[in-house]
């Protein structure tokens, strides 16, 4: 398992920059303008792990600012912890052999979600490419929030 990023979800961009980057000294490390589910993700990274997080995987905070105004309540600015796996299928039927609830089934052998007992989002990204769609996954509905 690699971690991978945090998500934080930002009302305000370039406040959110200002404080980050110009106060904190994060590095803009790339940026996704999505015009059809309208948001940007910006990723940064520390200023030591500036130089090496474009060729290698360095942990990376991302800052999601949807287009369209939300209030934020319930911990839910806070979005997800991020983990690449060997095998997506496999770790998240260990998750379930253990009472885990997967939120978000990997139906496309490519991400799943599942939560915390705290309730933290924790999204699965398959290494590599995306394995073959299989059951009971493929089949599988969300459930909950994740």
């Amino acid at each position: 398992m690699q971690f991978l990023h945090t998500m934080v979800r930002v009302s305000n961009l370039e406040a959110s920059l200002d404080f980050y980057c110009g106060g904190l000294g994060l590095a803009e490390i790339s940026r996704v303008d999505n015009e059809k589910g309208r948001f940007t993700l910006v990723f940064l990274a520390a200023k030591d792990d500036a130089a090496t997080a474009k060729s290698t995987q360095a942990p990376l905070i991302e800052l999601t600012w949807n287009w369209d105004a939300e209030e934020y309540f319930g911990g839910r600015n806070f979005g997800h912890l991020a983990f690449r796996v060997a095998d997506i299928y496999q770790t998240c039927q260990k998750l379930a052999d253990r009472g885990v609830v997967i939120n978000r089934p990997p139906r496309d052998g490519h991400m799943a979600f599942v939560r915390s007992p705290d309730n933290i989002s924790i999204e699965l990204l398959q290494a590599g490419s995306q394995l073959a769609s299989k059951e009971p996954w493929a089949s599988m509905g969300n459930l909950g929030e994740w």
